[in-house]
C-alpha cells in the first residue's frame, strides 16, 4: 500500500447565482508565475448554458475560492445553439514555445461538440482561436465528430520529420462508442 491518504478539506465551490443552477463543474487549473492558483470551472445556467469562469484559490488551500469573472461566454457560432449553447470542460497549458496559455475547451453548437481554443498572456484576457482543425486518419474523417476533452502538451514534440510540432491528447466520440451505446454485461463466465 502506498504513503498517500487523502484528506477532505470541504466545497470548492458551488452554484451561487441562477446562472450557475444545473452546476458548477470540471475546472481547468493553472498556477501563474507568483504562485497564484487559479480555477476555470464550467459554470451551468438552466437549460445546460455553460459558461467558463475564473476564480482564484486562496493560499491556504482550496475552500472558499474567490470568484473573479467570466473567461468566456458563448458569443462564436461555434459556441451557439437555438436556445443554448456552451463552452465547457476547459483544459489550460502554459505551452512554452508560445510563451501562452492555451485554453482548450468543448464549445457546443448544432454539429454537435466541438474542441475550440482561446490564448491569454494573463489568464484573465483571452483570444478566441476558433475551433480545431482535423483531417482524416485512416479514412476516418475526425472532425465530423463529436470530441471533447482536449489538453495540449506544454512543450514541442518531434512530429515524424523530426521537427518540433504541437500535440494535443483528445476524446473523439466515434458512432457506438458512446456510453449509452455501448453494453457493459459482464462476459459469460467459464465454469
Amino acid at each position: 500500500m502506498s504513503g498517500f491518504q487523502l484528506q477532505r478539506l470541504g466545497t470548492i465551490t458551488q452554484p451561487g447565482n441562477q446562472q450557475e443552477i444545473e452546476g458548477v463543474l470540471n475546472p481547468a487549473a493553472a498556477r501563474v508565475p507568483d504562485g497564484e492558483l487559479y480555477l476555470f470551472p464550467s459554470l451551468v445556467a438552466q437549460g445546460n448554458y455553460s459558461r467558463i469562469g475564473v476564480a482564484r484559490v486562496p493560499a491556504g488551500g482550496p475552500a472558499g475560492v474567490e470568484r473573479f469573472s467570466i473567461a468566456l461566454e458563448p458569443e462564436a457560432d461555434c459556441e451557439l445553439r437555438p436556445g443554448r449553447g456552451g463552452c465547457e470542460d476547459p483544459r489550460i497549458t502554459f505551452v512554452e514555445p508560445l510563451q501562452r496559455y492555451v485554453m482548450t475547451y468543448t464549445a457546443f453548437s448544432p454539429q454537435g461538440p466541438r474542441i475550440a481554443s482561446a490564448v491569454s498572456a494573463d489568464l484573465f484576457h483571452w483570444q478566441r482561436l476558433g475551433l480545431a482543425m482535423f483531417g482524416n486518419y485512416q479514412g476516418v474523417d475526425i472532425g465530423g465528430v463529436d470530441n471533447k476533452d482536449a489538453s495540449l502538451f506544454p512543450v514541442a514534440i518531434p512530429n515524424r520529420t523530426g521537427h518540433p510540432d504541437s500535440a494535443m491528447l483528445h476524446r473523439p466520440l466515434f458512432p457506438g462508442a458512446r456510453p449509452e451505446e455501448t453494453v457493459c454485461d459482464p462476459p459469460d463466465a467459464k465454469v
